[in-house]
């Protein structure tokens, strides 16, 4: 009886596993197939024969690789600089001697997250106007940057917070100063909280549509799902290469999973616990 109630949960939990996971098997199962024949009369089973021409003929034809380096590179450099500016930020109002100045800058962040994004496409759209620079990648990185720095401020200061104050002391008596004591011992520290807001970052300058949609006209500036609408207009007979350049898509996104998933629940879980 009590082995059958440890098991009723991973039971739930493997059922919703496979609800969440069927979708992408679809895309990917699909993305091989020969033709929207072969889709069509077994949209759910394994394909008879594999054809990867799929994805060189997406990659190549669709322009999708032009559309997924743009993505990439504006997406990684977006989150690493906004990263950098949060960190700094909440290193100075975890740290400050001045706790109203700390206080009342902090609520200004707080402030920050309440207003939405959508709500500031005009505004946004008309500072980088007068700056002249639209249809270049810094119409898209100062916005990412700027709307990615109160919510990493947040997580940061408050990994910050939890970190002991007697391993700052014993910096500050070997000489260290505050550009050291932030450069050598905090963010070494903080490196769990700042790969989990990484990737929230890079998710969402990733998958962001609306600005990219309006602030960029050049096809060779085009981020991948911008692309990917204009794919889906060109392409729309063909859903083996619709299927293969949304793999493109989330691709990167499953790598990173990949590769950082324990630093990504070390950032979650640590600081939830003091003691």
């Amino acid at each position: 009886m009590r082995s059958l109630k440890k098991l009723i949960p991973h039971i739930f939990l493997m059922g919703y596993l496979l609800i969440i996971l069927y979708p992408f098997l679809f895309v990917l199962f699909s993305s091989v197939k020969t033709n929207n024949q072969a889709i069509a009369s077994n949209p759910f089973g394994l394909p008879s024969s594999i054809m990867f021409d799929n994805y060189v003929n997406a990659w190549v034809n669709a322009k999708i690789s032009t559309y997924f380096w743009n993505s990439l590179y504006i997406g990684v450099v977006a989150a690493c600089v906004s990263i950098l500016l949060a960190a700094m930020l909440a290193f100075a109002v975890t740290r400050m001697r001045y706790k109203k100045v700390s206080a009342i800058i902090f609520q200004l962040i707080l402030v920050g997250m309440l207003i939405p994004n959508n709500s500031l496409l005009l505004p946004i759209y008309g500072i980088m106007r007068n700056l002249n620079i639209l249809d270049t990648r810094m119409a898209l990185f100062l916005p990412y940057i700027a709307n990615a720095i109160p919510f990493t401020v947040i997580i940061l200061a408050a990994f910050m917070r939890s970190l002991p104050g007697e391993i700052e002391e014993a910096a500050v008596i070997d000489g260290l100063r505050p550009a050291g004591l932030f450069a050598r011992i905090i963010i070494p520290l903080t490196v769990p909280a700042i790969v989990t807001v990484f990737i929230i970052n890079f998710l969402g300058n990733w998958n962001e549509f609306l600005l990219a949609n309006y602030f960029i006209s050049s096809n060779e500036l085009k981020t991948l799902p911008i692309g990917m609408v204009g794919f889906r207009d060109a392409y729309n007979t063909n859903y083996a290469q619709m299927s293969a350049g949304i793999v493109f898509s989330v691709l990167p996104v499953m790598i990173i999973y990949a590769i950082l998933q324990e630093k990504i629940i070390e950032g979650v879980t640590a600081g939830s616990v003091k003691g």
